[in-house]
């Protein structure tokens, strides 16, 4: 990981809050680059055109959709325990919200204000997360799969390539094979 701070004026198109993004070969070379140097200055044009090129690079880079907010109220924070537990079917959303004390509708409610998402939003979004960490170890995509709680692999990587955009063999390509 490498950090980059900037002063506030010189990025006012970017997001505020904390947001995960696919780095380009380009943008990762680049900072990388940048890192090498104690302190960037506007002074020095060739320090000055590489901060430009970092800023355009983050200006056209877009999120990548993958947080997963938690919820607060205990009842719905149970809920999303629940389904952590268990990311396949076998446990239905109407029994997680019963077993937490609460109608699946007030759990809905809640998810929603609380995470922004919607209860199945989230659940997928939890299944996504999961098997990202599976194929991030290096385990195959059938495995990942099955995991994360889907019933095939076409099914999960067809919500994958929706969600991301790309295949998962695609999305982990430029990355080194994982540490035994």
């Amino acid at each position: 990981m490498r950090t980059i701070y900037l002063r506030a004026r010189m990025v006012k198109r970017l997001p505020r809050g904390c947001c995960v993004v696919n780095v380009s070969e380009l943008l990762q070379h680049l900072i990388l680059h940048l890192c090498t140097h104690k302190k960037l200055s506007r002074r020095s044009k060739t320090q000055a055109h590489l901060m430009d090129v970092l800023i355009d690079q983050l200006e056209t880079v877009q999120a990548a959709p993958l947080q997963l907010p938690a919820p607060t109220d205990m009842r719905s924070a149970r809920v999303a325990a629940i389904l952590e537990g268990d990311l396949g079917e076998s446990f239905s959303l109407a029994a997680a919200c019963k077993q937490a004390g609460a109608s699946k509708r007030t759990i809905e409610r809640l998810f929603q204000l609380e995470t922004r998402l919607s209860l199945g939003k989230w659940r997928q979004q939890l299944r996504l997360m999961r098997s990202l960490q599976l194929l991030a170890a290096g385990e195959k995509i059938s495995h990942a799969a099955v995991e994360a709680g889907y019933s095939t692999p076409s099914a999960f990587i067809a919500m994958f390539r929706k969600t991301l955009g790309t295949t998962p063999r695609r999305y982990f390509e430029h990355l080194p094979p994982p540490r035994s």
